[in-house]
Parts: structure tokens; C-alpha cells; sequence
């Protein structure tokens, strides 16, 4: 995978610090405690995820209604483009589905992690409370 842009190692601190209540959702009633290990604002490459998970090569992105507009959409295509270009596949949920179906979108997260993972990796991973 390319190297991250060490300049977006401080942006990404204030971001883990001052998450949106979607993001905080997901990673406190779900990811922080998943059994395989995702990392919430992550840099890769140019970029910095909202979530990421390494074993199973996923990025995962909450959109606000900001990111359906010109030229921000443009730019989250080309960004999804570059990640997917390293080998990542790229998830992206609205915010209005993380409140409204929260529990569809932990199901979806899990279904492809469990896809990209051998059954052995997941057999193998911490147990968690709260995972699917």
C-alpha cells in the first residue's frame, strides 16, 4: 500500500477527537469492539479514512448531505478511484442510514469483512461483545 502524507497524521489526531455523532456511533456501538481490528480516521496515501480495516483491505466513509453536491462528489470519486487503485475496497454510508438503520449497516460492514477474510481469521480473532 503507498505510503501516507505525514501531514495528515495531526488532521487525522483532530479528527479521532472531534468525531461526528455518526462517526461516534459506529465506532463506539460497533467497530471499537468488533473482532477484527479497524481504526477509525486513518491516513492512507493522500487520504484519510473514516474507518479502516487492514486485514480485510475495507474503508469505510460516512457521507453528511455535503458530499452529494459539486464538486465535493467529484472529489469522494476520485479519492474512492486512488483507494481502490491500492488494492481497498471503499464502503460509503450516508449518516441518515447510520441513524435510521444502524443495525442494517453493522450487518453490511460484517458480511464483507467476513467475505475478505479466510473463516479461520475471524475463528481466530478476539471475541467481541456487540459484533455481529
Amino acid at each position: 500500500m503507498k505510503e501516507y502524507n505525514k501531514k495528515n497524521i495531526s488532521l487525522a489526531r483532530a479528527l479521532r477527537k472531534n468525531m461526528t455523532r455518526w462517526e461516534k456511533k459506529l465506532w463506539y456501538d460497533f467497530l471499537r469492539t468488533y473482532p477484527v481490528r479497524f481504526q477509525r480516521q486513518k491516513a492512507i496515501g493522500e487520504y484519510i479514512a473514516d474507518f479502516y480495516c487492514a486485514k480485510a483491505r475495507l474503508v469505510i466513509e460516512l457521507d453528511g448531505s455535503g458530499h452529494y453536491a459539486y464538486p465535493q462528489e467529484n472529489k469522494d470519486k476520485i479519492r474512492a478511484t486512488e483507494l481502490e487503485n491500492m488494492g481497498l475496497q471503499v464502503v460509503r454510508f450516508t449518516n441518515l442510514e447510520v441513524a435510521n438503520d444502524f443495525q442494517g449497516v453493522c450487518e453490511y460492514i460484517d458480511s464483507i469483512v467476513k467475505k475478505s477474510l479466510p473463516q479461520s481469521a475471524l475463528l481466530t480473532a478476539p471475541s467481541s461483545e456487540g459484533a455481529l
